[in-house]
């Protein structure tokens, strides 16, 4: 998930989308990739239940959480999204790079404070956390530890995503700084850990395949991404590495909506946002999607709920300063880059 600094040069259109489509009849959403992973999929399904009920019908490209930022600001000029889907810190950037205009969701009393933008530039629509997946045929327990990575039977059977190109790849380099106290010990784990990364990745999701094949033993990933890839990936397994420490902890990494600053169909893009708010597309965010629903007043039942709540317990939920993040990012990845490139 989150993939590639670039936009990918095949875009996925949902709701037969033309052209030639009339003005009015359109919205074209530029997001991250994920929540279009699956048959069904939760977008797919939403998209074509929005076009049924509106007659509108929906233009979809994906890229990387990074990619499609960048393909907004690349476009200032002659805008052509109405809707923009990524993660943080990538849609704070957007934020406050101009690119997005305040609007509040007809439900977003609905939502938490922390699903809601202080500006009112964005807001969560599915909430997610980051992970680690592995091959269950080769390894047959998860390693317990980040330390257990660094063992030499991985040599070249590791690869992560990119940080600073990749949402999940940034949140993998943050969860360390995280899990070993401070962002010294964080980048010195980090030019440990390069002896046995294969390399880098633009792509999150592609990494699963590879981990399926047993050509990569472990990857990053996310838990909503990574359990809808599951049904087509069997070997694959979930698991969260504990510190130096002995503790395991995660942070929300939610799928975040906003609405563009000079979008061509403006009005289509706040119908948009509502209908992926509603109580109706929220029930099928655990069910669907795999993930987990923004709305407070919707509580599932269902067992992909169930599950993820149960990788959940007895790992401690922190919560990033995203304005600080964003601040020292650039930094941070020139630092990354230094402590990585001679290894």
């Amino acid at each position: 998930m989150k993939a590639t600094l670039m936009l990918s040069a095949a875009c996925i259109v949902a709701a037969t989308f033309s052209a030639s489509a009339y003005a009015g009849d359109v919205v074209t959403v530029y997001s991250v990739d994920g929540l279009h992973d699956g048959n069904p999929s939760w977008l797919g399904n939403q998209f074509e239940a929005f076009t049924k009920a509106t007659g509108i019908k929906v233009q979809y490209v994906e890229a990387g959480s990074s990619g499609v930022v960048d393909r907004v600001a690349k476009e200032k000029s002659n805008t052509q999204a109405d809707v923009l889907m990524s993660i943080p810190p990538f849609i704070q950037k957007a934020a406050g790079d101009g690119l997005l205009q305040p609007y509040t969701p007809k439900d977003a009393d609905k939502l938490g404070d922390h699903d809601r933008d202080p500006g009112g530039m964005f807001v969560a629509v599915v909430n997610n956390f980051p992970n680690f997946i592995y091959n269950s045929e080769v390894l047959k327990t998860a390693p317990a530890t980040y330390a257990d990575l660094l063992d030499p039977k991985f040599k070249r059977k590791i690869q992560y995503s990119t940080p600073g190109q990749a949402g999940d790849g940034t949140a993998f380099m943050l969860q360390t700084f995280k899990s070993f106290g401070s962002k010294e010990a964080g980048f010195e784990y980090l030019q440990k850990l390069q002896a046995n990364n294969l390399g880098p990745s633009a792509s999150t999701g592609k990494l699963t395949a590879l981990v399926n094949k047993g050509e990569l033993y472990v990857a990053n990933g996310d838990m909503q991404m990574n359990l809808a890839q599951s049904p087509d990936n069997p070997n694959i397994k979930i698991f969260l590495p504990a510190g130096p420490d002995g503790k395991k902890s995660v942070f929300a990494l939610p799928y975040e909506i906003g609405l563009v600053k000079n979008a061509p169909e403006a009005e289509n893009g706040k119908k948009l946002i509502d209908f992926l708010l509603s109580e109706a597309a929220q029930k099928e965010v655990s069910t669907v999607a795999m993930g987990l629903p923004v709305r407070t007043d919707v509580k599932p039942q269902d067992e992909n709920f169930k599950r993820l709540h149960g990788m959940l317990e007895g790992v401690e939920i922190w919560a990033p300063d995203w304005s600080k993040v964003l601040g020292e990012l650039k930094d941070d990845i020139a630092r990354y880059k230094d402590v990585t490139v001679s290894n």
